[in-house]
């Protein structure tokens, strides 16, 4: 997903088409409005993406629909976290959801959290893991940037996120032979 940072109006325009030519020329698949299922060793992935919905570029419609229950891991990525695009993810089946955008709260107050989310979500949700209705997670990273507007950072520290996602428990690992 390219982000919404292309569509800023003030400085230089990122070359953002270019950027993700080069990406999927060299084998990137851009989840852009799209979904795709992958093999992953011997896992099923289902992985959907929509542009920004901070900025109504989103467009769910062309990805939704039921996921596929057989899938191993089900993945709804977009920008900004907003509750309708959360809420729909979450209607279609997607385990995990991960955004960005709120840079964590970018301003935060020790023992109060994140002032502002600039999105439709709560600020107790500014960054990190939560669930989003009953089966699914939501992982907003706070990235490494700043807003233009506030180009600071107090009591939130930049991060790159690192996930490591694990079979859940009792799941069988597929291709693996049964030694009973």
């Amino acid at each position: 997903l390219a982000g919404s940072r292309r569509q800023c109006p003030h400085g230089d325009r990122l070359p953002w088409r270019d950027l993700r030519a080069a990406f999927t020329e060299h084998g990137w698949t851009d989840l852009t409005h799209a979904r795709r299922e992958v093999a992953v060793d011997s896992r099923a992935l289902v992985a959907a993406g929509v542009d920004d919905p901070h900025l109504r570029l989103d467009r769910y419609a062309r990805i939704t629909g039921r996921t596929d229950p057989a899938a191993d891991l089900r993945l709804g990525l977009t920008h900004s976290p907003e509750p309708r695009v959360l809420d729909a993810f979450a209607a279609d089946g997607y385990d995990l959801v991960l955004a960005g955008h709120t840079h964590g709260g970018q301003l935060r107050l020790p023992g109060y959290g994140a002032l502002v989310t600039n999105c439709g979500l709560d600020r107790s949700r500014a960054r990190g893991v939560s669930r989003w209705g009953v089966h699914t997670w939501l992982h907003v990273s706070a990235g490494l940037g700043t807003s233009p507007y506030a180009p600071v950072r107090f009591a939130c520290p930049p991060e790159a996120t690192l996930l490591t996602l694990v079979p859940r428990p009792g799941s069988p690992v597929r291709g693996t032979p049964d030694v009973g």
